[in-house]
């Protein structure tokens, strides 16, 4: 798939553990690590704020487009 996720590289970034952000965010931890390892085909609007809220960050930070 073209878009990689860099949750994984923003959550080390800000030294945030899995289980915080999952407990900040409202999601469960296996949701979120399955977006943090790219596993995921669709993610809502409203986590991702959740996502980019808590980690003082942008859509953009976490979402890369790369042509196959």
């Amino acid at each position: 798939m073209p878009i990689i996720v860099r949750l994984d590289r923003v959550m080390a970034d800000r030294k945030v553990s899995l289980t915080d952000l999952a407990e900040r965010v409202g999601i469960t931890m296996a949701n979120l690590s399955m977006l943090k390892t790219g596993k995921v085909r669709a993610i809502r609007f409203s986590t991702l704020e959740a996502i980019c809220r808590e980690l003082d960050c942008q859509p953009g930070d976490l979402l890369e487009y790369a042509p196959e």
